[in-house]
Formats: structure tokens, C-alpha cells, sequence
């Protein structure tokens, strides 16, 4: 538990100092699976990197993210984020999101995004 604790710890640092992709590549296991909503899931760290790469690619200017709450359990942890950014498409944005993730070995194996239709 506590090497969880730390894991999701410095990933949530990462991710609050907008080092998003570096995250990405440490915490995130070669066949994570993550699904948006109830869209299908994307299998796969190449496939999800894009869907990431092209996501950072439209925001503009990062302004925040902020973890609210976070509970963490046995190889499992829930993250409620706030954050805030200019996105390209969508504009000036400040929303929140759930990450629910699966742990295996010290990595992210599954992640479950649960936001509004315009925050992914």
C-alpha cells in the first residue's frame, strides 16, 4: 500500500506541475486500457498517447489542476481533479473529473475518466 500511495502521489504531482505526458510515460503501463464516459475503451500506451498528444496539442495555456479528493484502496485509487485551461476547440475551461485507476506492478493498468462531453 504505501508504494501505491507514493506512486499516485508523485503522479499527481506530475500532473499538477502540467508535466501531463511525462506522467503519462511513467506511471502508465505498456497495455493500459482507458475509457472516457461510456465511450469504448482504448487499448494500448501507443494508441492512448496519441488521444493524449493530440489533447495537449489544443490547449493553448494551462492554468491548473487540482486534485479535490483522493481515496485509495487495494491497487485501486480515485482522484477527483479540478482543473482549468484555454483549449483551441473548446475555449476557456474549468471543470472537474474522476479518474478511477487500476494499479498493477506500480502502474496504471486501466483508467476510467468520468467528465462532460467537451473536457477530454
Amino acid at each position: 500500500m504505501k508504494v501505491l500511495i507514493e506512486n499516485v502521489s508523485n503522479l499527481n504531482d506530475m500532473i499538477m506541475q502540467g508535466e501531463v505526458q511525462e506522467a503519462f510515460e511513467k506511471f502508465y503501463h505498456n497495455n493500459v486500457v482507458i475509457q472516457y464516459n461510456d465511450e469504448e475503451p482504448v487499448i494500448g500506451k501507443v494508441a492512448n498517447r496519441k488521444i493524449k498528444e493530440a489533447d495537449l496539442n489544443n490547449i493553448l495555456e494551462f492554468k491548473c489542476a487540482k486534485p479535490l479528493k483522493v481515496t485509495i484502496g487495494e491497487q485501486a485509487t480515485m482522484v477527483e481533479w479540478q482543473f482549468q485551461d484555454e483549449h483551441k476547440v473548446f475555449g476557456e475551461r474549468k471543470f472537474t473529473q474522476v479518474a478511477v485507476q487500476d494499479w498493477d506492478q506500480g502502474l496504471v493498468i486501466k483508467e476510467k475518466l468520468y467528465c462532460g462531453n467537451n473536457q477530454k
